[in-house]
């Protein structure tokens, strides 16, 4: 859409310049241009039902002003288990550090106790039946039994020391390290939803005016589909073209004048010069045309206290004196 209506305002500013050309030789033929915009348009990076707009073509918005919002019931859902993930792996987290239950503790304790009086049992026993052995009422194999059974319950005490040890004790630093990364992932998954919520309701990046509203209220907007198009203040440039044999004189930095009917007319300074060139539209060439190429050039408005140019205006452009340029 741009480009047709750019083609149609280069039309019809270059017919002008036609007629211009045979008002006679010591006259400054113009160039024609017309006002461009440079819009900025807001969308959403997610698809979703327009649930609310707050602004209408024409509005005055600042910086921060609301201006739709898109259903962004996925995404409040997405968080809600995200942070219920968080949650889980925060406790895991905190879990790992620190020893076993009270009650599982004293439970290892009772084993314990249990295990060392059957030690004092066994061991009592062995001693007892060690002057048997000498004196011949029980035979070398009851006593070796005797000395196995010791040795048993000398290990059993050993283990349940060691399992009450490690009872005490907080899980393994590589464990502690693979959960804490678990928590990791998590908030940061909860951001990422967080973020696409924000996403969904947009607000005005700097003071603009609203250039017009593409989509109502209801309707259902694809993923990176504008919604609302701002015209920021002081975004209207001077758009022009430039015959071939005027290109030299046409330099960044250097001064322009333009007009238009129902404007103010101002002074602009150009600020990019095309490297391509254009064809002029064949409707408008003649004989008495002496290039068929133009060059594009964009020069900024020298007085942005107000904004009197429109998007689309058609406008007349033409050198400035040199002396009005310091």
């Amino acid at each position: 859409m741009k480009r047709r209506s750019r083609s149609v305002t280069v039309l019809t500013s270059l017919a002008g310049l036609v007629l211009l050309s045979g008002c006679g030789k010591n006259d400054v033929t113009p160039w024609s241009g017309y006002a461009e915009a440079d819009l900025v348009y807001l969308a959403s990076s997610g698809a979703g039902v327009l649930s609310t707009i707050q602004v209408q073509r024409g509005d005055a918005v600042s910086a921060g002003a609301d201006l739709f919002q898109i259903d962004a019931a996925s995404e409040i859902y997405g968080k809600q288990a995200a942070q219920a993930q968080q949650n889980k792996a925060a406790a895991q987290l905190a879990d790992l550090g620190k020893g076993r239950r009270k009650n599982e503790l004293k439970a290892i304790k009772a084993q314990l106790e249990q295990a060392k009086a059957a030690l004092n049992i066994s061991g009592a026993q062995l001693k007892r039946n060690r002057d048997l052995v000498r004196q011949g009422f029980i035979t070398p194999s009851q006593m070796d039994e005797l000395e196995a059974a010791k040795a048993r319950d000398t290990a059993r005490v050993h283990e349940l020391q060691a399992q009450l040890a490690a009872a005490k004790d907080s899980a393994r630093p590589d464990t502690v390290a693979a959960a804490n990364a678990e928590l990791q992932a998590a908030k940061a998954q909860v951001s990422q939803q967080r973020w696409a919520e924000d996403q969904k309701v947009r607000r005005a990046p700097v003071a603009a005016r609203v250039f017009d509203v593409l989509y109502r209220l209801g309707e259902w907007v694809p993923a990176g589909a504008p919604v609302v198009a701002l015209l920021p203040d002081h975004a209207v440039k001077v758009r022009f073209f430039v015959p071939q044999e005027a290109l030299a004189q046409t330099k960044v930095g250097q001064g322009v004048r333009y007009n238009c009917d129902g404007c103010t007319a101002g002074t602009a300074t150009i600020r990019y010069v095309s490297p391509q060139a254009e064809f002029t539209p064949p409707v408008i060439y003649s004989n008495e045309s002496k290039g068929k190429l133009v060059y594009m050039v964009e020069a900024t408005p020298d007085d942005q206290s107000t904004d009197t140019l429109k998007p689309g205006q058609p406008l007349s452009v033409t050198p400035a004196p040199a002396a009005a340029k310091t």
